[in-house]
């Protein structure tokens, strides 16, 4: 895991620059493949959680990685029609950045080709749900995307939550 965080301002558009579609999704019946059984109101930090671990992260890897290339095939296809596009028509695909084979994956289904998918994993490892801004940050800064191209955003994480949203900047 790295560690980021990231940001957007969003305004209203009356051009063609905007948020052309957006599709969110949540279920919470896989929600212990991936989760952190301590934290929070119902189970506070104290030392014996400490000493039991179970602030730790637990992970079910195979069958998060099954639920998420699946999850988020599903919300590129949702953008996508929403936005009345195909991958062909996509600039750039950013997927949430939790490691290559998801990323891979997700991109063969959307029918968009690596060469037009944003991978920083490599460098940051997996930020959460930082990933998405950071790897859009550094897109638009080294020039990878500019105004007017059609940008696909897709994302999955721990719950399951997913969605993706198609974004001409």
């Amino acid at each position: 895991f790295g560690d980021g965080a990231g940001a957007a301002i969003v305004r209203r558009s009356d051009g063609k620059r905007g948020i052309l579609s957006a599709f969110m999704r949540s279920d919470g019946a896989l929600a212990e493949l991936l989760w952190r059984p301590s934290g929070g109101a119902n189970h506070p930090f104290s030392l014996p959680v400490l000493e039991d671990r179970s602030t730790y992260v637990k992970m079910a890897g195979r069958e998060v990685f099954k639920h998420s290339v699946r999850m988020m095939a599903e919300a590129c296809d949702r953008a996508l029609d929403g936005a009345r596009l195909t991958g062909a028509d996509i600039d750039l695909l950013i997927p949430h950045q939790a490691n290559v084979r998801i990323i891979e994956a997700t991109a063969k289904h959307a029918s968009v080709s690596m060469d037009k998918v944003y991978v920083n994993v490599n460098r940051f490892g997996n930020t959460s749900s930082a990933s998405i801004g950071i790897a859009l940050d550094e897109a638009i800064s080294t020039g990878r995307v500019r105004s007017g191209d059609t940008v696909l955003l897709c994302a999955f994480g721990a719950g399951f939550t997913w969605g993706s949203m198609v974004v001409r900047l």
